[in-house]
């Protein structure tokens, strides 16, 4: 499979089962535009056939010269020959064996507190109720968890666990507990434990951020961009707006972490569709990580992103990617997390083809025990898959998400993005459509955006 296009001034071919780039001149670009509406039926061609050459020189003859048309088929063949272009897809049969796999937990989203001391309107967990009650996860419950992720990570010593909310920060002292007692676990049962913390920063003080930069891996703060843009969608509860008193406290958190191992994290919706400025805001008040995504929301809601906003967000992530190219280049540069591809080791293949693990290696703990494939779907009680006393309990749910990959989803089958979102995300997927095995079409248009900026950024940095 082939995709091509044309951006920021580059011709880019990617040959999407081998995860081979090319950037090309205009005659290579053009050849293997029409050639891959010919071979792509075709058992990995060698040589080319004659006859198909000859309709490649005399469909071109009127626009390049002879010897350029020869040349540019000669450097085909021999990336044909390389296996670099118009290569086999070579995935599919990593997919039968998916449901007998040994379900192996990797990681865990603890949700330390479900309550808030935010009122972002577009909050899916409800202010951190999700779609309950408001609870502080106590420490039992928490080590419970931990033995839980312990005894079924079978033989993989690195294990992730997630402090997540609502805000964490409301119930700090049990997170402290918890990585004590998960570093107390380590040597123990040769585990290490790699903590991560999600955070609106309003509680942060400097104890919590020495804590952190002595235990957390990564941190995220949330933060939707320019001043006017997140108050109006992060007030505290009487409707004040949160900016000024938590910009000041991630700018000297992220000094103290050395602007390494944290993102900034926000949420664009319609009422800032020209998020690019949100994001280089961030880089102007001196953050090096960050990240911005767009609001999932009911299509009701005043702030969800529609279909007839994908012009203006699609040529957003193109003004942001010039911009990413020319700061970077003046050595300005920062790290936006959708532009960060790894051309040469990537994933491996069970990433690509399953994405996040959620439901199977991933799983999110609520406050009393339960288990749910990820925090986005805690509170729906379909998807409930057992609690930390008993385990799984609840197989059939956990099997679905064993199957849930880019050649169970139609949509995937013949995108061009599908090694890199492996499928996106099934709880997206599930609100908009009822399965777990469709995908969230808008998402869709933005990922395969997203790609091509982050190809093209490559190549406009190598230069």
């Amino acid at each position: 499979m082939i995709h091509q296009y044309k951006n920021n001034g580059y011709d880019i071919i990617m040959d999407i089962n081998s995860g081979s780039v090319h950037v090309a001149d205009d005659v290579v670009y053009d050849a293997v535009e029409y050639l891959s509406g010919k071979l792509a039926d075709m058992e990995r061609p060698k040589p080319i056939p004659e006859p198909l050459k000859e309709e490649v020189r005399a469909r071109l003859s009127d626009v390049y010269e002879f010897q350029d048309i020869e040349d540019a088929l000669s450097d085909i063949q021999e990336l044909i020959d390389n296996e670099e272009l118009f290569t086999k897809d070579v995935y599919r049969e990593y997919v039968t064996d998916f449901k007998n796999r040994k379900t192996v937990v990797k990681a865990l989203c603890l949700h330390i507190a479900h309550d808030c001391n935010l009122a972002c309107q577009y909050c899916f967990a409800e202010e951190g109720e999700y779609h309950g009650r408001r609870a502080l996860m106590s420490f039992e419950v928490g080590k419970k968890a931990l033995d839980f992720l312990i005894a079924n990570s079978g033989s993989r010593r690195n294990l992730e666990v997630d402090f997540f909310g609502g805000e964490p920060l409301m119930n700090w002292q049990v997170v402290k507990q918890l990585v004590e007692y998960g570093r107390s676990q380590e040597k123990i049962h040769n585990k290490h434990f790699r903590f991560t913390l999600t955070t609106n920063g309003v509680l942060l003080n400097d104890e919590i951020m020495e804590f952190c930069n002595r235990e957390m891996g990564n941190v995220v703060l949330s933060l939707d961009g320019r001043k006017e843009v997140n108050d109006k969608m992060r007030p505290f509860r009487n409707g004040a707006g949160s900016y000024d008193l938590i910009v000041p406290k991630f700018r000297k958190f992220a000094d103290s972490r050395d602007q390494a191992n944290y993102y900034v994290r926000g949420t664009f919706t319609r009422n800032n569709l020209d998020f690019s400025r949100d994001v280089l805001h961030f880089a102007d008040l001196g953050f090096k990580q960050m990240s911005i995504e767009p609001v999932v929301a009911s299509p009701d809601k005043p702030y969800a992103i529609r279909e007839e906003d994908l012009p203006t967000i699609l040529q957003e992530y193109d003004i942001l990617a010039k911009e990413y190219v020319k700061r970077h280049k003046e050595g300005r540069g920062f790290q936006f997390f959708h532009f960060m591809i790894d051309l040469n080791q990537g994933p491996c293949v069970a990433k690509r083809l399953s994405g996040c693990g959620s439901g199977t290696e991933y799983l999110a703990v609520t406050p009393w025990g339960d288990l749910y494939p990820c925090h986005q779907f805690v509170g729906q009680e379909d998807f409930l898959l057992g609690n930390v006393d008993q385990g799984i309990t609840n197989t059939k749910v956990r099997d679905e998400f064993k199957l849930c990959n880019v050649y169970a989803k139609d949509k995937c089958r013949d995108c061009f993005a599908r090694f890199y979102c492996s499928g996106g995300c099934a709880a997206n997927s599930y609100n908009f459509h009822g399965s777990i095995t469709d995908a969230y079409d808008i998402g869709c248009e933005m990922e395969k955006k997203r790609v091509e900026c982050s190809i093209m950024i490559k190549a406009a940095l190598a230069q």
